[in-house]
């Protein structure tokens, strides 16, 4: 059985296009599916309950607790974490847990797919740009679903409560214990305005500023001029978009600044946009 930890803070909007995608093709008792509504001023549980889903409810709006707690009334392994507003059908949840089953692997994530239709163009060169850089095509992170097996359970009992917590489970694992999988395809839906965007990316520089004051592990999840010059060389093209790239980058670090000097890790900076 593989269990599916889903924790949703006022997310009635798009949940039930995760759990329809999900549960559409599973075979009985495939899945254990646990919804953590935490904090939720809408009807997040009930949409779940639709579902015949497990549903908790926390008055606490936390992910990082409603993971702790999800993970307490899961049944078993492989266990996928899963973000409410990603869209993770029948098979690629299936190709992660088989993947889980290789030998010395330890997390996975699937291959991501970032939903740029009716976007404006700032924001489809931005993600366009963003994709092709090395880390961000191999870590876990900006997926919103990591799996893991038994072993990885543990290794991930260790991380610290963080706002970027995708990125601290991603850099967890050494390179030879996660994995893409390409078979398994997540739909990621960008904000649909620029400033949008800036806030996911003002949450990213925070939340990686957080984890680097406690971790020496974020060095490599970290972005380089030689990262952007091997984008240049592969895609030459590529360079009308670099612009924007570091535009938006340059913005994002600026307002980040002012929550890091404050030493605020706590306010989320949510897109909204992409639940409408």
């Amino acid at each position: 059985m593989i269990s599916v930890v889903v924790p949703a803070h006022n997310e009635s909007a798009v949940l039930g296009r995760l759990l329809s995608g999900l549960l559409r093709d599973a075979l009985p008792d495939e899945f254990d599916v646990i919804v953590v509504a935490n904090g939720c001023t809408d009807d997040t549980a009930d949409v779940a309950r639709g579902y015949g889903v497990t549903v908790l409810e926390s008055p606490v709006p936390s992910k990082f607790a409603a993971l702790r707690l999800g993970d307490e009334h899961a049944k078993g392994f492989p266990r996928l974490y899963v973000d409410a507003d990603v869209e993770l059908r029948t098979d690629d949840a299936r190709a992660l847990a088989d993947a889980l089953a290789e030998p010395g692997v330890l997390a996975v994530a699937p291959a991501r797919d970032v939903a740029l239709d009716r976007r404006p163009l700032s924001v489809r060169w931005y993600y366009q740009f963003w994709e092709r850089l090395p880390v961000v095509r191999e870590g876990l992170f900006g997926r919103g679903v990591i799996g893991v097996n038994a072993a990885g359970k543990e290794r991930l009992g260790a991380i610290p409560d963080v706002l970027g917590d995708d990125l601290a489970a991603s850099v967890a694992f050494e390179p030879a214990a996660r994995r893409v999988v390409p078979r398994a395809r997540v739909t990621v839906h960008a904000p649909r305005t620029r400033a949008d965007l800036v806030k996911r990316r003002v949450r990213s520089v925070t939340a990686t500023t957080q984890l680097a004051a406690r971790t020496a592990a974020t060095d490599s999840a970290r972005t380089t001029r030689g990262d952007l010059l091997g984008v240049l060389r592969r895609e030459p093209a590529m360079a009308l978009r670099l612009p924007v790239f570091l535009g938006i980058t340059a913005i994002s670090r600026r307002r980040a600044r002012q929550h890091i000097v404050a030493g605020d890790y706590t306010t989320w900076h949510r897109d909204e946009s992409s639940r409408t």
